[in-house]
């Protein structure tokens, strides 16, 4: 169970009255991303989030390697994959893959973020807003420039998503001990029906532990039984459980004067719920407009305006996404099978992990 550490005792001082020049709500990917994006701007920039810097990790942490080191977070490798497995109950594929996956420690990975900024932090919960003011258990924040990436439930926004009635994905996974720590292995998925009906389960190795879970594409289905039966089959304890909703569909990414980003504007990838590249992704994205209006190069709308249609221009692509997540489980498992085999020679491969890489490269960083 993740404990949370906000201030205590006469160190939860009230946070009632502060301003700033820019307030990131939430401070996990995408929020350091933006924080990390206007380091040396001179502007007063104010991070919040109920946990630490790096306390309550809510992924299996993997992202495309190009990815780590444009965020200058090596330091948080645990693990190089330069293939990924493709298992149904009628077979198993190996791709090798153009580019190559790196599990990484979450804590490591945020704090080496954070260690980029030059952002003041305050732990504390956000409870919603009014105007350009942000209510919180310790007070109310003010400022012009606010971002939302608290996640999936979209805090700032007028209206929320509440699951199981929304177009969230969920998932849950253990992190048992690996018998060998190991640095070069592939990412394991299994599409299996026994498992998840609708959905997939996966095994990321991340040197001295496993990351073992499953993901449902429908929100009413649940996990954890089929976690468990997953430990099992690969001979690992279900033990450290973690797990969170995802949305996998898009949001709008500007909203009544707020920038949305990361979970909180659905930049989360379809079908494979990959959503940590493109939180860097967007959350750079985020943090290069508000620099214009820091700098008086744009005002506040037009840089809402711009980001918002930077987001909207991935639709095609999330859409296309989304059509996959919807056909895979629908497919015959011998079938699916089948195409997975006529997908393995080296070009194809390339050109389909090429694509998806391109819908949030790592150059952005």
């Amino acid at each position: 169970m993740t404990r949370r550490a906000t201030a205590r005792g006469d160190d939860r001082t009230s946070l009632d009255g502060t301003n700033a020049d820019v307030l990131i709500c939430g401070a996990s990917f995408a929020g350091l991303a933006v924080a990390r994006e206007l380091a040396g701007c001179g502007a007063d920039v104010v991070l919040i989030d109920r946990y630490a810097i790096g306390e309550r990790q809510t992924s299996a942490c993997a992202v495309p390697e190009g990815w780590l080191h444009e965020m200058g977070a090596q330091r948080s490798q645990r693990a190089v994959l330069p293939d990924m497995t493709f298992t149904t109950p009628h077979g198993s594929v190996r791709y090798r893959l153009p580019w190559r996956w790196v599990a990484f420690d979450y804590r490591t990975l945020c704090e080496d973020l954070f260690a980029q900024c030059d952002a003041r932090f305050e732990t504390a919960k956000v409870n919603g807003r009014t105007g350009f003011t942000v209510h919180t258990d310790r007070g109310d924040l003010h400022a012009p420039l606010i971002v939302d990436a608290l996640g999936w439930r979209r805090v700032l926004a007028n209206t929320g998503y509440q699951p199981p009635d929304a177009p969230l994905s969920r998932g849950l996974e253990v992190h048992p001990h690996a018998a060998q720590a190991t640095s070069d292995d592939a990412l394991d998925v299994w599409v299996d029906r026994s498992l998840a009906s609708r959905g997939f389960a996966w095994r990321v190795p991340a040197g001295p532990e496993e990351r073992i879970g499953v993901g449902s594409y429908e929100p009413r289905h649940h996990v954890r039984e089929p976690t468990e039966d997953l430990a099992q089959r690969l001979g690992a304890d279900a033990e450290r459980w973690q797990g969170n909703w995802f949305p996998h569909r898009l949001r709008p990414a500007a909203e009544d004067g707020v920038f949305f980003c990361g979970d909180s504007a659905g930049h989360c990838f379809p079908l494979s719920g990959e959503g940590i590249r493109t939180a860097f992704y967007f959350g750079i994205a985020v943090g290069r407009e508000i620099r214009t209006v820091l700098a008086d190069e744009s005002t506040r709308e037009q840089a809402l305006e711009r980001y918002a249609a930077f987001s909207a221009g991935h639709g095609k692509a999330f859409t296309r996404a989304l059509r996959l997540q919807r056909l895979v489980p629908a497919l015959p498992p011998r079938l699916l099978t089948l195409l997975l085999r006529v997908l393995k020679p080296q070009p194809i491969v390339d050109r389909m992990f090429g694509w998806y890489l391109a819908q949030a490269p790592p150059p952005r960083a």
